[in-house]
């Protein structure tokens, strides 16, 4: 026997219809028509028959003659209405009173109605039409689920940031004399968490590796660029850093698909994005403002972005900024379009789009910010033992324990306490602790 095999992922099965008549002639014909699409067909000639299979199994359309005896197919479509919200319903009606038929759609919130005789074709399509919608609907309830699971979870993280930052904040003020520094401090605090967010989302793609880190310099480079203040340059950063958050419940196979390539249900998914992120920030307090330029990221100046399709100034002038960071990097990637860019065609690409799809006063900036003609810069990084490190040196890469997670995140600013800190590391693990420093 072998004993390797893996099990097969089930096919979800075929959509179930419950076809309604009074005349046999008609459910053998409606029955023919329907069957080769796959399927799976129930017949019932009256409103009690056709109520009795419903409460007997799930079914997902009812398709129903209006002019039955005894029950009516409004009658009978109104009851599966209040019992199965969820099943479609569609009525065949062979009445010229359009007034009849207009009650009906009200009392059953009937999904279409079709006159009689139908056209195949027409009725084939009307219903492929309908189970793609309700699917996309149970869909989107799933999604919806999904997020607030995702909530409650970032409930627990918000609980145990709130009192890594309490701690932090009461050693801070014991330790340090003035108030900016302990300002500084902290929000190198959350930058660092704000990092280990970002190393979340980009965990769920090997190509996405770097890809925060990357535009949240690129997106400060422009915003100097442009004159933005310090603290708004610290809001853009951990935006950037942070724009992608609202892709951890997606599947893995649209995040692996670029953008340009995706089917329209996916497509819509994707666009949710932006709107999700907003809402799992939303509840840091220190992260609000980066959550609004997250929300408007991709947002298009001509006003085809998403999700609010906003419209030149009306964009936050941060996300703007972030729009382009995150394009040019993207490109590069191949998630945007549906291959990867040089450096010199992602900006071509961008420039293309000045007054389209981006601000062109930022196209500018980051056309002058000159990303492809900078010259190597001489490597003046330093290796050193915590004991060599001196108050003001800045970390020139992560500082990663051994077994893997993020102590300090490049750009750091060296001071005693951390200096302290790395010391009794060294002595504690009884191994040698190497910080690079520029």
């Amino acid at each position: 026997m072998n004993t390797n095999t893996t099990p097969a992922t089930e096919a979800p099965p075929p959509p179930t219809l419950l076809l309604v008549d009074d005349e046999a002639n008609i459910l053998s014909s409606l029955r023919r028509l329907f069957r080769p699409a796959g399927y799976r067909v129930l017949t019932a000639e009256s409103g009690d028959e056709a109520l009795e299979l419903l409460a007997a199994e799930p079914v997902d359309l009812i398709l129903s003659d209006m002019r039955m005896p005894g029950m009516t197919g409004a009658e009978l479509l109104a009851i599966a209405c209040e019992r199965w919200p969820d099943t479609v319903r569609i009525l065949l009606t062979g009445y010229s009173d359009m007034s009849s038929t207009i009650d009906a759609i009200n009392r059953g919130q009937i999904y279409r109605y079709v006159a009689k005789p139908w056209d195949d074709g027409d009725l084939k399509l009307l219903v492929r039409d309908a189970l793609e919608r309700m699917q996309l609907k149970r869909e989107n309830e799933r999604m919806t689920r999904t997020i607030a699971e995702q909530n409650e979870q970032l409930k627990g993280f918000n609980a145990e940031l709130e009192a890594r930052v309490a701690a932090r904040t009461k050693e801070l003020s014991e330790a340090l004399a003035v108030a900016d520094k302990a300002h500084r401090d902290l929000r190198q605090s959350y930058t660092t968490t704000v990092r280990v967010f970002c190393e979340l989302v980009e965990s769920r793609s090997p190509i996405l590796k770097g890809h925060g880190r990357r535009v949240a310099d690129l997106a400060r480079n422009i915003a100097r660029k442009l004159g933005v203040g310090d603290v708004e340059q610290q809001t853009l950063v951990l935006a950037s850093m942070l724009h992608d958050m609202g892709k951890i419940g997606l599947p893995d196979e649209i995040l692996s698909k670029p953008f340009s390539t995706l089917r329209g249900e996916e497509r819509s998914a994707v666009m949710t994005h932006p709107a999700r992120a907003e809402t799992l920030l939303m509840g840091i307090p220190p992260l609000r403002e980066a959550a609004t330029i997250v929300r408007s990221h991709h947002e298009y100046f001509d006003g085809t972005g998403y999700p609010d399709g906003s419209t030149g100034l009306a964009i936050p002038r941060l996300a703007r900024i972030l729009a382009v960071a995150d394009a040019f990097d993207s490109l590069q990637l191949g998630t945007m379009v549906g291959r990867t860019l040089s450096p010199k065609d992602a900006l071509e690409f961008i420039v293309a789009n000045r007054g389209k799809r981006f601000d062109p006063s930022v196209v500018d900036a980051f056309v002058s910010v000159g990303v492809l003609l900078k010259p190597e810069r001489a490597n003046t990084e330093q290796r050193l033992r915590p004991a060599m490190l001196k108050v003001g040196m800045v970390l020139a890469r992560d500082l990663v324990h051994a077994d893997g997670y993020l102590l300090l995140s490049k750009g750091f600013v060296v001071d005693d306490a951390i200096i302290s800190q790395l010391l009794r590391l060294e002595r504690t693990e009884g191994r040698a602790v190497i910080v690079s420093v520029a």
